[in-house]
């Protein structure tokens, strides 16, 4: 089993910067990838960004790309969500999520975090 705790929502300005903190804990072989979702109010979970904890590879939705980077810290079994130049649409739970290979659709991650809310204020 894999567990995974996210961290650092909160309230922001457009256009401003928010960083997000997922520590896994139990990882096995089998979890090799971790991943970033979001769900707006009334709307489905989607993909926002994914990152192997073995090679490194990334993925990003395109509506992130360029403004948000995912990156880990082996050492600490830490993966980080920067996002700058935030915009109201950005607003949603954020979850953090384990699997074992890098995906974009959320059935493909096992294991999920309890959301954290990021609030991007007009």
């Amino acid at each position: 089993q894999v567990q995974v705790v996210e961290s650092g929502g909160g309230l922001v300005q457009a256009g401003g910067s928010l960083r997000l903190s997922c520590v896994a804990s139990g990882r096995t072989f089998s979890s090799d990838a971790m991943a970033w979702f979001r769900q707006a109010p009334g709307k489905d979970r989607v993909f926002v960004a994914a990152i192997r904890w073995s090679a490194g590879n990334t993925a990003y939705a395109n509506s992130v790309k360029g403004r948000f980077t995912i990156s880990r810290d082996n050492a600490n079994n830490t993966v980080y969500l920067q996002m700058n130049s935030l915009k109201p649409e950005d607003t949603a739970v954020y979850y953090c999520a384990a699997g074992p290979e890098l995906r974009s659709y959320d059935s493909g991650y096992r294991y999920w975090g309890q959301g954290t809310q990021v609030t991007v204020s007009s």
